[in-house]
């Protein structure tokens, strides 16, 4: 039907993945993609006029969400009511307790409060792990500060604020949890040119909560270093953050000249390593998307099966 054709047609601005890309960064390959829609409305592309899939960002963390069920058991044919009540757990929650939370978070970040921001923060921590906290309220406040930041509502000055009161805390924290681990090592650090490093410190902490060991060299350390870093670190994997596109430069000449002279595995995550995912693989590096606990799954499997060969 011709509503449903439109429907289905990306609109102006849409980010969007061909389908290859997205079977490589959820590892589920394109048969089962396009059975996952045909067959159990699971997930909706849109179309291009030639008709070529696309996927948006949010179908991307679906896939990731699917795939999490079908690991837990759940048949595929029961995974659409899985994920109705998953959604309604969700709201409920938000709808209460965290959503509480964040609009008192985002208010006092608006005023450039930081005792209201401390007193938020630390209620949140009182009653709950810091893993929840971070999926429920620091990683959904990033995508808020984000949204306001887009829409003019906010500004980068609301960012950097929170930015240096968030980095304090988390660092605190990072390095209070990063003596206990025993598991792989790992060493972070943010690709040139990217000056974000919260999202690199969420990842560090979720990382240190499953008992990797991480060392932290967070942004501005030229590529050419790290290989002699994770060396001498220790380290059986790199793993770099990109939220703002990289420079030509970097990701034709300086990543691949990185990859090649590292003696351990690449990984990149952020949205830029959805946006430049054929640059990234061209490289040799492994593109991670931006489903933290999803890019831990990958490296841990990767590190395990260089383990076995």
């Amino acid at each position: 039907m011709p509503s449903t054709r439109r429907q289905t047609r990306a609109t102006a601005g849409d980010e969007l993945f061909p389908i290859r890309t997205v079977a490589d960064l959820t590892g589920v390959n394109a048969i089962t993609l396009r059975a996952w829609e045909r067959r159990y409305g699971l997930v909706k592309p849109v179309r291009t006029d030639g008709g070529q899939r696309m996927y948006r960002r949010e179908e991307i963390e679906l896939i990731h969400r699917i795939v999490g069920l079908l690991d837990q058991g759940i048949p595929i044919g029961r995974v659409a009511l899985a994920l109705a009540g998953a959604a309604q757990a969700d709201k409920r929650a938000r709808s209460s307790l965290w959503d509480g939370y964040l609009q008192r978070i985002v208010g006092a970040i608006g005023r450039f409060d930081e005792d209201e921001v401390e007193e938020v923060y630390n209620s949140a921590l009182a009653l709950h792990p810091m893993p929840l906290v971070t999926d429920r309220l620091l990683l959904p406040l990033l995508c808020e500060l984000g949204r306001r930041w887009e829409t003019g509502q906010g500004g980068i000055a609301e960012e950097h604020f929170f930015s240096a009161y968030l980095r304090n805390k988390l660092g605190a924290r990072f390095h209070h949890r990063s003596r206990t681990g025993q598991g792989c090592r790992l060493l972070v650090a943010c690709l040139p040119g990217e000056q974000h490093e919260l999202g690199l410190l969420m990842f560090a902490l979720l990382a240190v909560d499953r008992g990797m060991q991480v060392v932290m060299l967070a942004a501005n350390v030229p590529l050419s270093e790290l290989p002699e870093a994770a060396k001498r670190g220790r380290c059986e994997a790199i793993v770099l953050s990109a939220t703002v596109t990289p420079s030509r430069e970097v990701l034709t000449r300086e990543l691949p000249l990185m990859v090649n002279s590292a003696q351990a595995p690449v990984f990149v995550g952020g949205v830029a390593s959805i946006r430049e995912r054929d640059a990234i693989v061209a490289s040799g590096a492994e593109p991670l998307g931006t489903d933290v606990p999803a890019a831990l799954d990958r490296i841990a499997a990767a590190l395990a099966k260089q383990a076995d060969a």
